[in-house]
């Protein structure tokens, strides 16, 4: 580039008059041959649009004769237009943007105008190598995105490109040996029976070239310590140790895992598990030059102007004093009319066989999860086609129609003609969802409003429709028919509904603000509208709110604000009752949030305000920014629900996909789970599967490429095992019986597959799985068909590691498991936190597609239904001390006797708690399960929330949780005698109780995100009563301790009838 290229990029804020162009055209395609003509010079009014720009340089092209095709710069898809700015390459992406708020590098010119430098491109056609990379993406995503991106303008298309911008931008940031050797650390201090650890020594051998180094280090040092000793003990070189070092890393002998970093030693996840189970610990030093190469390959998009899809403010597009050849665009405030559909009518190509006589068409303006106003059409008879050609007037202004605000249309039986008006508020409770599902509401779809570039919709559309499931049908996505605007990719079997929105001769634009408005004031009026006092008020739950007098607005606010911020746990509440859309009352509700900072606010609630019932931008980018303050631990820890709150999020480029992006792209741990959880919603929601595809896309550029290839063998690995599963259920459509050949031809079908010679296992990266051990395998007798499998570890410089267990299921929705793993996580935290091990056992657990996945096998375990079993047979049910004999043959020495007692009183009370918070139902000797160490844990969580399960309709479960007299037996409780045991037990489980009621809305808030899964048993918001009820949300610490000890004691009297339900469950085998 020529100097005056790259000089004079001043940031001067752009003049309202006009603008300076300074364009190169090209030659030929290719842009090492732009400088070779001389630029042309362009001055156009700073309110232009980039299409007036690309009319002018065509104009002068032809004038000219600069190019053969001077029409074809009209073209985007032909023609781009770019800027050079900070060493990189920006597109003019929109052809609607103005020309003032581009976010190009400007400088003074000569004659004292704005001036930029624009590179006009010819587009190349895609390559070869750029198809072929496109096609692995395509497959790693489950998804063909080129496909389905065929307008450079649609959604999808635009956020692919945007996403450019903080793909680019944290991939500068990141530091390469950093990302690759990232350890697996956690900030949870050390629980109490565990604090002896700092004292004592462990136990560590160091391989290093042919050496092998076996020390006893204390927990408190770091991997730079080992590193020393290591090098002081090795022969020495030139280099100081500090030069040697950084050359070098300590890497987990046989796992994906290093000691990186100054941490000290006990907070690394896998030294604590060796303190944990008393095992040595086996390193190697590494050359980190020996390591995979996660460098990104190149980027084939160019970034899009930061600025792209944000408006000029309300003054600069309004009409007033304007002439008709000034106007480029319509300021949405500017629209006094109210809004209104032209609905023409719908067509089926293929009438469905159960049809109601008659039907009407309801049209919604949905605001988030609520319908701010409805209007419906008159009844009509089902027919494939049928028309209205009828006006539908909301009484809501355009003005008034906030970002992201939807219009919802459904095809509804009906029971009466001449519908009229409907109740606007939205339904919530199971009854009503109920009759919805049960063919009310027939077919639905959304159009945004607004769309992602703050354009408001307008003239004819012609939609297709989604189907309303039936009640008894597969699970429905949480409020789809609210918060998704996908629309049906079946369009030749899809119901298409066709109407028209008021045209206007320019576009309409939603201004990004008012110029003039001052902080706290509104676009619209200068007329305050929240109220302080009385309900709408943030209070203390101890405190009345008193009514007070009205002050100036201003010194209102700031009261307002300093008083707010002393109860921020109530800003959700707050927050509901604002009225969105009323824009004075929004107003006043920004300026406030702009005055607070992240800190100010609980992680509870920032996850709360990222909720369903939360659609402002502003809000939820305030959520966000609290985010951003947590480590990568407790990202990871949450993530599960963040990937969920995508679908409410109003478009796909928000503040929250921008944020997990950064966060995965920065951590290879988050980054691991963000590409499962993604493509799991990839394959399984169709309602959100562009969103979560085009993010998924966005990661998978730069999280680097041997990042790449090990999700090329997992989803390889994936495939091949799903093939298998459905050849087994085809072969073994019994519900249990499986023949003796069984295992053998699950042994031939597995080595018919192309297996990878290695992967890392999707439920923990850190475990990289060998050859498959097909003598081992085998399917396991229960209606999925589930597959046993077993893998050998790799090979390492320690000793052999035990093989590593899979199981393979298809058939079930893994993400209610993995909802219940992950909060027994976070409630382990919790415990932790104040000193208590429960010694819970979180196994891994994935969804790997729809309903696929992957579970992994503990090792070292056996069910309570395999020990009763094998301590009397059937019968064994009702020996009260089958459990206790049993553990004293595994642990017969005292001292590990001792251990194995603790580990059991400890996780059978961290089990009964959080069993009976949680709900998990359908607990029996089968699903409970417990290791030779003396460790329970439970398994298989397919009831939860207090849904229980019946068999030929009675109920199966009696008591609140599993405390049964074999359990009691262990502890020394034996007919209601009172032991040591027993009486930590139960002060154990008072503590972890409280502990948890403590952190009631956090639980509650994970929960309530999860809602957006469409898992059976957390589809209703009415679900989380189970949860505020079984953590006594209502009820002091006192009232909440005496509730759990009467858990307790129920479990006690009719523990008889869950050892008659096992007997019963080993005789008829129910499961």
């Amino acid at each position: 580039m020529e100097n005056k290229w790259d000089a004079h990029q001043q940031q001067e804020p752009c003049s309202d008059n006009n603008l300076v162009f300074i364009c190169k055209l090209p030659v030929r395609e290719g842009i090492q041959l732009l400088d070779r003509q001389e630029p042309v010079q362009i001055k156009l009014p700073a309110q232009c649009s980039v299409h007036q720009l690309r009319v002018r340089l065509c104009m002068v092209a032809q004038e000219n004769n600069r190019l053969s095709e001077p029409f074809a710069l009209l073209d985007p898809e032909r023609y781009s237009l770019l800027y050079h700015k900070e060493e990189e390459w920006y597109e003019i992406y929109d052809d609607y943007q103005v020309l003032k708020t581009l976010d190009a590098p400007w400088f003074q010119g000569t004659d004292g105008l704005q001036t930029v430098c624009v590179t006009v491109l010819a587009r190349k056609t895609a390559s070869k190598k750029r198809t072929q990379f496109q096609g692995i993406l395509n497959e790693l995503i489950g998804y063909d995105l080129d496909c389905s991106d065929t307008n450079r303008l649609s959604e999808l298309g635009y956020t692919r490109r945007k996403f450019a911008t903080p793909r680019r931008e944290e991939l500068k940031k990141r530091d390469p040996i950093a990302y690759v050797t990232e350890p697996w650390i956690t900030s949870t201090v050390l629980p109490n029976n565990q604090q002896g650890y700092i004292q004592s020594k462990l136990s560590v051998t160091i391989y290093y070239n042919s050496s092998v180094l076996s020390i006893k280090a204390d927990v408190t040092h770091t991997p730079s310590d080992l590193l020393k000793t290591v090098w002081e003990s090795s022969p020495k070189e030139d280099l100081s140790f500090e030069g040697w070092s950084v050359d070098y890393v300590l890497k987990v002998c046989g796992r994906e895992e290093f000691l990186s970093e100054d941490f000290q030693l006990s907070d690394y996840l896998w030294v604590r598990h060796c303190l944990e189970n008393m095992l040595e610990l086996y390193l190697s030093v590494v050359a980190i030059s020996s390591l995979p190469d996660n460098t990104v390959g190149r980027e084939y998009w160019p970034l899009v102007d930061s600025l792209t899809g944000l408006s000029s403010s309300h003054e600069e597009l309004s009409l007033k004093e304007k002439k008709v050849e000034d106007i480029v665009m319509i300021s949405l405030w500017d629209c006094e009319r109210k809004f209104r559909v032209k609905l023409l009518g719908f067509d089926i190509p293929e009438l469905p066989s159960k049809v109601p006589p008659l039907v009407h068409v309801e049209a919604a303006l949905i605001y988030g999860r609520k319908t701010v106003s409805a209007v419906c059409s008159t009844s009509k008879e089902f027919t494939d086609e049928v028309l209205w050609n009828t006006w539908l007037e909301f009484d809501i202004l355009i003005r008034d129609i906030p970002h992201g605000a939807k219009l919802g249309l459904t095809i509804n039986a009906s029971t009466v003609e001449g519908m009229s008006t409907k109740d606007t508020k939205s339904n919530t409770s199971k009854a009503s969802d109920y009759q919805k599902g049960k063919g009310q509401v027939l077919y639905f779809v959304n159009l945004q409003l607004i769309d992602h570039r703050s354009l408001l919709s307008q003239g004819p559309h012609t939609l297709h429709m989604w189907t309303f499931p039936e009640w008894d049908e597969e699970a429905f996505t949480y409020e789809a028919e609210k918060l998704s605007t996908a629309t049906n990719p079946d369009v030749a079997k899809a119901m298409a509904i066709t109407f028209m929105l008021d045209r206007y001769s320019f576009p309409v634009v939603l201004p990004h603000a008012k110029s003039s408005s001052t902080s706290g004031t509104s676009p619209i009026s200068d007329s305050s509208t929240l109220d302080i006092s009385g309900e709408s008020r943030l209070y203390s739950p101890s405190k009345e709110a008193s009514p007070t007098t009205p002050f100036i607005r201003t010194d209102c606010l700031r009261r307002f604000k300093e008083e707010s911020v002393h109860y921020a746990s109530n800003l959700p509440q707050f927050l509901r009752k604002i009225d969105w859309m009323m824009p004075t009352a929004v107003q006043d509700v920004h300026w406030l949030l702009s005055h607070w900072g992240p800190e100010d606010m609980e992680l509870s609630v920032a996850l709360e305000l990222l909720s369903v019932d939360f659609a402002d931008l502003k809000v939820r980018r305030l959520a966000v920014q609290r985010l951003e303050i947590l480590s990568n631990d407790e990202v990871l820890k949450y993530l599960l629900q963040l990937v969920q709150t995508l679908k409410v999020e109003p478009y796909h480029d928000s503040c929250l996909a921008r944020f997990l992006l950064k966060r995965a792209l920065r951590s290879k741990r988050i980054g691991h789970f963000f590409f499962w959880y993604l493509r799991s919603e990839v394959a399984g929601c169709p309602f959100f599967r562009q969103r979560m595809a085009v993010i998924l896309e966005a990661y998978l550029l730069g999280c680097g490429e041997a990042m790449l290839t090990e999700f090329q063998s997992q989803v390889q690995v994936v495939n091949c095992l799903h093939d298998v599963a459905l050849t087994v259920k085809v072969l073994y459509p019994d519900r249990t019986d499986l023949p003796s050949t069984a295992p053998q031809k699950l042994q031939e079908l597995l080595e018919e597959c192309n297996l990878p010679s290695d992967f890392l296992v999707p439920f923990d990266p850190r475990v990289r799985a060998g050859s498959i051990i097909l003598k081992d395998c085998k399917v396991m007798a229960s209606k999925k068909k589930p597959l046993w499998l077993e893998f050998s570890c790799v090979q390492s410089e320690a000793p052999a590691s035990p093989p590593v267990g899979i199981i393979f299921k298809h058939g079930d929705d893994l993400r209610q498991d993995m909802l219940i793993i992950q909060t027994l996580i976070v409630m382990d935290s919790i415990w932790k936190e104040i000193g208590l091990d429960l010694n819970l056992v979180p196994y891994g657990c994935i969804s790997t597609g729809y309903n696929i996945g992957m579970i992994e096998i503990v090792r070292n375990a056996i069910t309570i239904a395999s020990v009763q079993k094998s301590q009397g047979g059937v019968a064994g049910a009702f020996k009260n001390n089958a459990l206790y004999d049993w553990l004293q043959g595994k642990c017969p020495f005292q001292e590990k006797n001792f251990q194995a007692m603790e580990k059991f009183v400890n996780s059978c009370a961290g089990y009964c708690v959080a069993t009976y918070v949680l709900g998990i139902g359908d607990r029996h000797n089968d699903n409970i399960m417990i290791t030779e160490q003396g460790n329970l844990f439970h398994i298989d969580f397919g009831h939860i929330l207090g849904n229980t399960k019946s068999f030929l309709g009675v109920n199966r479960e009696r008591v609140p949780f599993v405390l049964t007299p074999d359990f009691l037996y262990v502890m020394g409780r034996v007919k209601g005698k009172t032991s040591l045991y027993f009486q930590r037990f139960r002060d154990t489980c008072i503590s972890a109780y409280l502990s948890l009621r403590a952190q009631s809305h956090l639980l509650v808030t994970l929960f309530s995100l999860m809602l957006l899964t469409g898992i059976p048993e957390l589809s209703m918001s009415q679900d989380m009563l189970y949860l505020r009820t079984a953590l006594q949300q209502d009820q002091g610490e006192e009232e909440a301790r005496n509730h759990f000890l009467q858990q307790i004691t129920l479990c006690e009297q009719k523990g008889w009838t869950v050892q008659a339900n096992w007997w019963f469950h080993m005789m008829a085998g129910i499961k």
